[in-house]
C-alpha cells in the first residue's frame, strides 16, 4: 500500500468472503436424495445407472450456469421477417436450447410411450424421478416436456394422427428448425385450453372449428395463454358447428411444408418460468385434426390433463427439494456469533420440518407414478390415479412456494436476489399450481371421480390402510368421515383432499422408508392440529439426524 492506494496486485478488503458458504452445485441429485435412491431399490441397473448419470448433469455447475443463462436472456417475438412477411417464431438464448437437448436426449418428453427398453414397469416412476431432479436446477423448458408426454394419451384417440405424429414426438433427437413434420428429427406439442374469457370452463370457449374435408377442420379464434408456443403442433378444445367442443390437434407446418395460419400476437411478461415463453395466439383459419370423437374434446383432454398433474406434483416435489438442498447447505457453512447454523437447535428444527415436507412431497409423487405404472392391471392403482392424480397436484403445488419462502429466509439476503437459483424457484412455482387446473377444479374433481362409482374411494382407502399399517385405521375412519362430509357440502373438499394428501404421502413414506421419517411425519402432520409455519417440532425428534439422512453431506 502506497499513499492510500490499493496494489492492483492486492485484492480490496471487500473480496475476502469469509463466513460466505461456497456456491451450491457440483453434486449429484440421485445420490444425495434417499428418497429417490429408495424409490429406485427394485430398478434394473441399467435405470439406476442412467438415474445417476442424470442426477450428476442436472446436479452440475454446468447444468446450473445453463439455468442461469436461459432465465436472465428470455425469449424474443420475431413476428415478421426481413421481407415483412409474418413469421410467428420465437427465438431463444442457446442455453435454453440446450437444456432442451439434454432432457429430450433422456426421454423425459415421452419415455413412458415408447417401446421396450429396460424402463418396462417403472417407466413412470423413472421418468418422474428424473423430473423431480432436472427441476431443482431448471423448470421453464421443462413445460414442453410435459405437454409433449401428455399429448400421447390424448393423440391415441385417433389412429391416423398418432401413427403419424408418433415417431418424431417419440424421437430423443432436439431439432429445433422451423419446419414440417416429414423434415424434422423429433417434434414437441404444446397445449391451448384457455381464452380470454373461459379460463378452464370448456362451456365458454368461443374459438371455432369448420369441416373442409379430408378429416382436416379450419379454425378461427384465440387462445390466451400458450406455453412452450414454438411447439410443432398444438392440442386443443375448439367449439363445433353444432355447439359442441372437439379435441383438436393444429400443426405449425402443413405436410406439404406451407405454414399454418397460427399468428403469434405477443408474449406473456411471465412472473416465473421465464426461459420457456407464453403466447396469446391467433387463428386465422388454421388447419387442425379432430382427436377423437366430435363432441367428445373434454373427455379426449382429460386424459392429457391426468398426465399433466402427474407431471405437475413431481416438478413441485422438484423445486421443493432444490429449495431445502441449498437452505441446509447454507446452514452448514455459515455461521452465527461463532457457531454454525446447523448446529443451532431453532435452525435445525425448521429445517428438519421442511425436510418431512420435502420427502412427503417426493414420496408421495413417487407413489402416483407407481400407480401409472400398474394401471393398466390393477383395478387399485386404476382408482389410485383418477382419485389422487388432482390430490396430489392440489398438495405438492400449494406446499411449494410456502416452503421455498422458508428457504429463502434461511439463506437470507443472498437468496432475496434475481441471481439467486431459490429466489428462481420461488417464482417458478405458482405457475405449476395455476397451470391447467387450479386447486378449486381439482378439489372438485376429486369428489367427480368419487361420484362417478362407489368403489374409487374404497379401493384408495384400501390401498392407505395397507400401507400405512399400524395406526391406520384411525386415519382412514377420519379419511372416511371427511369424504362423507365433502360429499353433501362441496366447500369442504379442499380440507379432504389435504387430508387425503397428507395420509397417503405417510402411507408411502411408510411402506419404502426408514421408520423414524414416516413416524415424525403423521406425529407431526396427521396428529397435531392445524399448523401454518415450520419449525413445529419438539425435542422428541433427532432433527440433526433427519437432516443428515434426507439431506447428506
Amino acid at each position: 500500500m502506497r499513499g492510500g492506494m490499493t496494489s492492483q496486485h492486492e485484492p480490496p478488503a471487500t473480496s475476502n468472503l469469509f463466513n460466505q458458504p461456497p456456491l451450491y452445485g457440483g453434486v449429484n441429485l440421485f445420490q444425495t436424495n434417499p428418497i429417490l435412491e429408495g424409490g429406485a431399490s427394485g430398478f434394473p441397473d441399467a435405470v439406476r445407472e442412467n438415474l445417476d448419470q442424470f442426477g450428476r448433469f442436472w446436479g452440475s455447475f454446468d447444468a446450473r450456469e445453463l439455468a442461469r443463462l436461459a432465465n436472465r436472456h428470455l425469449p424474443e417475438l420475431e413476428r415478421y421477417d426481413a421481407r415483412g412477411e409474418r413469421s410467428d417464431q420465437v427465438s431463444f438464448h442457446p442455453a435454453y436450447h440446450a437444456l432442451m437437448r439434454h432432457s429430450i436426449g433422456a426421454g423425459l418428453h415421452a419415455s413412458p410411450w415408447e417401446g421396450e427398453s429396460a424402463e418396462q414397469g417403472v417407466r413412470n416412476r423413472a421418468r418422474a424421478m428424473r423430473l423431480i431432479m432436472a427441476a431443482q436446477t431448471e423448470c421453464g423448458h421443462l413445460s414442453a416436456m410435459t405437454t409433449t408426454n401428455a399429448s400421447l394419451a390424448s393423440l391415441r384417440h385417433s389412429s391416423s394422427v398418432v401413427a403419424e405424429w408418433a415417431p418424431q414426438i417419440l424421437s430423443r433427437t432436439y431439432d429445433r428448425a422451423f419446419r414440417s413434420l416429414g423434415e424434422k428429427r423429433g417434434a414437441t406439442v404444446s397445449l391451448a385450453v384457455a381464452e380470454r374469457q373461459n379460463g378452464s370452463d370448456p362451456r365458454a370457449l368461443l374459438a371455432r372449428a369448420e369441416r373442409r374435408g379430408d378429416g382436416l377442420y379450419a379454425i378461427t379464434g384465440q387462445k390466451w395463454f400458450v406455453s412452450a408456443p414454438m411447439s410443432d403442433a398444438i392440442l386443443m378444445l375448439v367449439r363445433l358447428a353444432d355447439g359442441e367442443v372437439g379435441c383438436f390437434l393444429v400443426p405449425r407446418h402443413m405436410p406439404d411444408g406451407w405454414v399454418n395460419a397460427i399468428r403469434l400476437e405477443r408474449l406473456k411478461d411471465k412472473l416465473g418460468t421465464r426461459a420457456d415463453a407464453a403466447a396469446e395466439i391467433e387463428f386465422d383459419g388454421a388447419f387442425g385434426y379432430l382427436i377423437g370423437e366430435p363432441g367428445l374434446g373434454p373427455a379426449v383432454m382429460a386424459d392429457t390433463m391426468t398426465y399433466l398433474r402427474l407431471d405437475c406434483g413431481a416438478v413441485a416435489a422438484g423445486l421443493m427439494r432444490g429449495g431445502f438442498a441449498e437452505a441446509v447447505h447454507h446452514a452448514r457453512h455459515r455461521a452465527n456469533f461463532g457457531v454454525p447454523l446447523i448446529d443451532r437447535t431453532l435452525m435445525q428444527r425448521v429445517l428438519a420440518d421442511m425436510a418431512l415436507d420435502v420427502a412427503g412431497a417426493t414420496a408421495l409423487s413417487l407413489r402416483l407414478a407407481e400407480a401409472f405404472d400398474m394401471a393398466g392391471n390393477q383395478p387399485a392403482e386404476a382408482a389410485y390415479v383418477r382419485l389422487m392424480a388432482p390430490v396430489v397436484k392440489y398438495w405438492t403445488t400449494k406446499s411449494a412456494p410456502a416452503l421455498l419462502a422458508e428457504a429463502m429466509e434461511c439463506v437470507g439476503g443472498n437468496a432475496f436476489s434475481e441471481s439467486s437459483t431459490v429466489a428462481r424457484a420461488y417464482r417458478d412455482a405458482p405457475a405449476f399450481a395455476l397451470w391447467e387446473t387450479p386447486g378449486n377444479l381439482l378439489a372438485q374433481e376429486m369428489l367427480r371421480a368419487m361420484r362417478r362409482d362407489d368403489e374409487t374411494l374404497q379401493l384408495v382407502l384400501g390401498t392407505i390402510r395397507e400401507e400405512l399399517g399400524q395406526g391406520a385405521r384411525a386415519a382412514v375412519d377420519v379419511l372416511s368421515a371427511a369424504a362423507a362430509v365433502a360429499l353433501e357440502d362441496e366447500g369442504a373438499a379442499r380440507m379432504l383432499a389435504e387430508q387425503l394428501a397428507l395420509t397417503a404421502a405417510a402411507a408411502a413414506l411408510r411402506r419404502d422408508h426408514p421408520a423414524a421419517i414416516a413416524d415424525a411425519f403423521i406425529e407431526t402432520r396427521l396428529g397435531r392440529p392445524w399448523r401454518s409455519t415450520y419449525g413445529m417440532m419438539d425435542a422428541r425428534y433427532d432433527c440433526r439426524a433427519l437432516l443428515d439422512y434426507l439431506c447428506p453431506a
